[in-house]
């Protein structure tokens, strides 16, 4: 199948590693392992042949290579809903490092939440070596082919009910956060707007913020769902804002649900954060925007994205090895949109 794929190269005019050898003077083998670095080669033959591949723009085909080999080096990064931005910002950073060591980044669009066996056949046809999945929820069923396909996958900023191998802001620890600093900044009535109904990231952070406002002897000020968009921010704010009395502070499950909430604020003829204080969480390029500054919970990406890569290293490596769930600790971006009382805080971050 690699000799088809040579043949098909030539045909079309395409360097390939016979070529290479010709040029070099050396065995096809020879240019084989100079590539991959087989130190059995001589440093000198390796750079040759590395500078004769790079002056006729050779690029190694990873599908036939994988059909050798076993290894295409080719990683899926599986995309669900993207209406968030902060996927955006994930998945740019995430195939960014994938490329630094080596990898071969394939992003697949699934359309919709839900990762299910009819959307592991791509992976399977690719002959993909892993893959991360971002903004999506892994099937049972799906969960099950992989297993038995020997598939390793790693869920990024998802807490996994099925597949154990995951890596995740720590989403309490986060609303505590919040809440912690909502309170220092004398507020009494903190209302939130929650994500979606099928997600756990939503409850984590609501559950640390319920946590911080019990032991203040405090209850929620009110609550609305916004589903995870601007819209439903914005919409969400509106019904909290028509309470009587109205919150002080609304701390919202994710950051482009408190740009909508702001955007509703200041609609009302209220002020951020006079009258209202207003504090996300992912921390998303927006949230620096002169219009906004807004205070939230950073994720940790740059953390996850090294372990959710390291996790798939190790289970490409070692298929049989068991899952793991790893947690990381977010930190606080402290901007404009929280009232501060004077000379406070002497511990946040500066964003």
């Amino acid at each position: 199948m690699a000799d088809k794929s040579e043949q098909s190269a030539a045909a079309s005019g395409l360097p390939t590693v016979r070529t290479i050898s010709e040029v070099a003077g050396v065995s096809p083998s020879t240019v084989s392992r100079a590539l991959k670095g087989d130190p059995r080669i001589s440093e000198k033959t390796r750079a040759a042949v590395a500078a004769i591949a790079q002056q006729q723009g050779y690029t190694p085909n990873a599908m036939a290579r994988g059909l050798v080999t076993r290894s295409s080096g080719v990683v899926g990064i599986v995309l669900g809903n993207l209406e968030n931005p902060f996927y955006g910002e994930l998945v740019e950073r995430l195939h960014s490092r994938l490329v630094e060591i080596g990898k071969y980044p394939m992003l697949l669009h699934i359309g919709g939440e839900t990762l299910d066996s009819e959307a592991i056949k791509p992976i399977r046809q690719y002959q993909m070596d892993g893959c991360i999945i971002t903004a999506a929820r892994l099937s049972s069923r799906a969960a099950e082919t992989c297993a038995n396909h020997r598939l390793p996958m790693v869920m990024i900023n998802r807490v996994a009910r099925i597949h154990s191998c995951t890596v995740s802001c720590d989403n309490y620890a986060g609303g505590m956060l919040a809440g912690e600093l909502l309170l220092e900044a004398e507020h009494r009535r903190v209302a939130f707007i929650a994500g979606r109904e099928d997600t756990s990231t939503s409850e984590d952070r609501e559950s640390g913020l319920l946590c911080v406002l019990r032991k203040a002897q405090l209850t929620l000020a009110g609550r609305a769902r916004g589903h995870y968009t601007y819209d439903g921010g914005f919409a969400a704010a509106q019904e909290l804002l028509a309470a009587d009395p109205r919150p002080d502070a609304i701390f919202a499950a994710n950051d482009i649900m408190a740009l909508g909430a702001i955007d509703a604020i200041r609609e009302a003829g209220l002020g951020v954060p006079d009258d209202l204080s207003v504090i996300g969480f992912d921390d998303i390029r927006p949230t620096r925007w002169h219009n906004y500054r807004l205070t939230t919970i950073a994720q940790p990406v740059e953390a996850m994205i090294t372990r959710s890569i390291e996790l798939l290293s190790e289970r490409m490596a070692s298929p049989d090895l068991s899952g793991e769930s790893i947690s990381i600790k977010g930190e606080m971006k402290l901007r404009e949109s929280v009232r501060l009382p004077a000379g406070f805080p002497a511990n946040a971050s500066p964003a």
